[in-house]
């Protein structure tokens, strides 16, 4: 698998993953194909997902800028379609608490109003016509032992104090009573507004909406090679050159290492491992006690993840491999298995429809970074730590109004760089014991 710290490109033209979304979704929109012939224009984005998309779509619409992206492989083939699909109000692994604690109110309360209109943004842009299997409204966030629910509670508590935000607090009877019977849930928080979709469908619905504003958009056009010139840039693909006034970097973990100086050994890529089940009987519903198709998220610090898909699947998500070499071993889709039937024992002869990895892109600092070079001419958005969903639609806009030149909020989100990583080589040798230590505490503490 394309892993990259290692390789110089995630290939040309590469087929999308083998993942239920791909063989659910139907065909993909339409663009122009391969670039074929150079090119001028005055913004080129790197990346058709969601954060190109969406910078697209609001170049065009809010500032009358005709934006050119450029995608190696497919639209959403990277990490926009392969995620579960998850709307939350947040982004980054960073606490609210710790971020009043470091920055103050002020500005705690603006970040949470950008997460905030992230997930606004996405029902918006839902509202103008994508298809995208929406589930109904509510996020579980469950205590994976008994003592995490305390902190859950206080995060509940700090979050009504703070926002207004109305968090339901939930026992363990009430949860395994009227939700789902998951051995491994201990209480929970309950918030009205996440929900799931098909993150896919939703990509391709972003892309419909910038290519009919006025986006080109090229598919099998990997950017190989990138030179700042006089005027811009210069990107160097397989049959031409593109010459840009300014670029978008949208990539995120699929980024080549020193593909952009600006942003190298500024991010760690992490493979996230997602599986889908075979479709549960009613029996098998009616024994593990599910009841809801509401996401569900736990407090471990190696987070599980699941929810009931409409054809009554169930999707569960965690870490993988530590490298692109180990993706496709079983052990990491068997691993997810093992959990689910240790939270739901009368699933036991379930067995896995579909299995697959994706990158998702971590920042030292645990929050997204959507900044520009010393030039004003080069931008990127990463960082999301695979929260960003919903945010990289906001993300997307706040890019657009950069390239535009229009004022953005005065946050570390859109002020800071992304910081370096000290001894960046040895960058997965660190997230090796971050897990070793995850899967202690999660386990003792």
């Amino acid at each position: 698998m394309y892993d990259p710290l290692f390789h110089q490109s995630p290939g040309c033209g590469e087929r999308y993953p083998d993942s239920y979304w791909a063989n659910i979704s139907g065909q993909a929109p339409k663009n122009l194909g391969p670039l074929e012939a150079n090119i001028d224009v005055d913004v080129a984005i790197i990346g058709a997902g969601y954060t190109g998309m969406s910078c697209a779509l609001h170049l065009a619409e809010e500032y009358g800028i005709k934006a050119t992206i450029l995608e190696a492989n497919q639209s959403a083939w990277g990490c926009s379609g392969r995620n579960a699909g998850f709307i939350l109000k947040t982004s980054g692994r960073k606490p609210f608490a710790q971020m009043q604690q470091q920055w103050g109110e002020e500005v705690m309360r603006a970040i949470y109003q950008e997460m905030a209109e992230g997930a606004e943004r996405v029902q918006h842009l839902i509202s103008r016509g994508i298809d995208c299997d929406v589930q109904p409204a509510g996020y579980l966030k469950v205590a994976h032992k008994a003592n995490k629910l305390t902190d859950l509670i206080a995060a509940a508590a700090l979050q009504k104090k703070m926002f207004g935000y109305q968090v339901e607090i939930l026992s363990k009877q009430e949860v395994r009573q009227q939700y789902m019977n998951d051995q491994n849930a201990f209480g929970a928080i309950r918030y009205r507004d996440g929900f799931g979709l098909n993150p896919l469908k939703l990509a391709w619905g972003y892309q419909k909406l910038a290519v009919d504003a006025g986006t080109d958009m090229y598919c099998s056009t990997p950017v190989t090679e990138s030179r700042q010139s006089a005027k811009g840039f210069e990107l160097t693909t397989p049959s031409a050159v593109v010459k840009a006034k300014k670029v978008v970097l949208a990539t995120n973990g699929y980024t080549p290492q020193g593909f952009m100086p600006t942003v190298n050994n500024r991010y760690l890529p992490v493979l996230s491992q997602i599986i889908v089940t075979e479709p549960l009987t009613e029996q098998q519903l009616l024994d593990s006690g599910i009841k809801t198709n509401q996401v569900v998220m736990d407090t471990r610090a190696l987070k599980y993840y699941y929810r009931k898909l409409p054809d009554n699947r169930i999707l569960f998500g965690g870490r993988g491999a530590i490298s692109g070499k180990s993706a496709k071993d079983p052990y990491y889709a068997n691993r997810l298995l093992e959990v689910l039937k240790s939270s739901f024992p009368a699933l036991e002869t379930l067995r896995t429809a579909y299995a697959w990895s994706g990158w998702i892109c971590m920042s030292l600092d645990d929050i997204p970074h959507i900044y520009q070079n010393n030039e004003q001419n080069l931008f990127y958005s990463m960082g999301y730590c695979g929260a960003g969903v919903s945010f990289s639609s906001q993300a997307g806009k706040r890019l657009a109004d950069k390239v535009a030149g229009a004022q953005v909020p005065n946050i570390p989100l859109y002020t800071s760089p992304l910081p370096k990583f000290p001894f960046a080589p040895l960058r997965r040798v660190g997230q090796w014991g971050y897990f070793q230590y995850g899967k202690v505490k999660d386990r003792w503490f």
